[in-house]
């Protein structure tokens, strides 16, 4: 493995469910009762993404993925917890002492009809960013940054001074990755960049922050429900279950040899062509609230290999021979 770029120790993060001071108190047993309800979006999140690879998180809608990668770049704040970029810890830092690390992490959004401002045009989408954190350079060497930084994604460079409407939805999120490479960053976290696009526009974008990785050394967070992409992008996959990591692998190990029964169950869901392949595993039981913090193993309610210790006691992610991680008693105890 290369060096640490990011390292995440033990991260929490809740929010209140009823922010309005009236909707916190509650009448029970004949008096008035203050009630205050937390969302548990990560529950003690431990990773570690290191430099020039491609981390991909994946889980269910409401597992705590785009909270992660927000709380990472400090768009939200964690409860407890620490994030660190190289040696220096960055999650109780306030906007200023922050600067210099929002150059080096970007963010690509999920939308690319939201993330541009419609008012602005293309140059001044890149304009803002490259003259903010480069106050030496003159407007003629911006105006030639602008006009490589869109030839280089695809974007031909006389269409600068056209609004974010005039683009299709690949083009607008080729400009959002621009946007990204326009500080020259070493780390970039997308938040399911693909979603929104054609399945033929997905693999342009896709085959692109391929070829810009190789070019800049750049480290990708890819958020993602597409484990198709996962299996051609990533480096290594972090599984996500109601706010924790469950299992961390190797693209090749993972998808060759699932231990977790929750990423067991995930991955025979992909369709296959070939006629022998494992029937979809059909998870029982409802998924947890995440209102009340979990006490055990986050998926005792749906596992078929649980016991009373998954129900007692939460599991630690434990190193495997092939070194991968997992989250399971059942795969510690060999159930599995």
């Amino acid at each position: 493995m290369s060096q640490p770029l990011i390292q995440i120790n033990n991260l929490e993060k809740a929010f209140a469910s009823n922010d309005s001071w009236l909707k916190q108190w509650r009448f029970q047993n004949g008096k008035f009762r203050h009630h205050k309800d937390n969302i548990h979006a990560l529950n003690g999140v431990n990773l570690t993404i290191y430099q020039g690879e491609t981390l991909c998180i994946v889980g269910e809608t409401g597992c705590g993925k785009s909270t992660l990668a927000r709380t990472i770049m400090g768009l939200t704040t964690p409860t407890s917890g620490e994030i660190h970029y190289l040696d220096q810890r960055i999650d109780h830092l306030n906007n200023k002492q922050r600067m210099l690390f929002r150059r080096r992490m970007q963010m690509v959004f999920q939308n690319p009809y939201a993330s541009l401002n419609p008012r602005m045009t293309i140059y001044q989408t890149l304009n803002e960013p490259i003259a903010f954190h480069n106050p030496q350079l003159t407007r003629t060497e911006i105006d030639e940054k602008i006009d490589a930084l869109l030839e280089s994604v695809g974007i031909s460079a006389s269409s600068s001074d056209r609004y974010p409407h005039e683009f299709s939805g690949g083009q607008r999120q080729r400009i959002s990755l621009a946007r990204a490479l326009s500080v020259e960053p070493d780390f970039i976290v997308a938040d399911e960049p693909l979603s929104a696009l054609d399945v033929s526009v997905q693999a342009q974008v896709l085959n692109l922050m391929m070829d810009k990785q190789e070019e800049h050394n750049l480290s990708y967070l890819f958020i993602t429900h597409d484990l198709a992409v996962v299996e051609h992008f990533a480096t290594r996959v972090a599984v996500m279950y109601l706010g924790r990591i469950c299992e961390l692998a190797s693209t090749n190990d993972l998808f060759s040899r699932p231990k977790h029964p929750y990423t067991r169950a995930l991955l025979s869901a992909i369709p296959r062509l070939d006629s022998n392949a494992t029937q979809p595993i059909k998870l029982i039981g409802e998924v947890p609230t995440p209102i009340e913090k979990p006490i055990g193993c986050v998926f005792q309610a749906r596992c078929p290999y649980a016991n009373q210790r998954c129900y007692e006691e939460s599991p630690n992610m434990l190193l495997q021979s092939d070194s991968s991680s997992v989250a399971c008693h059942a795969v510690e105890e060999e159930r599995i």
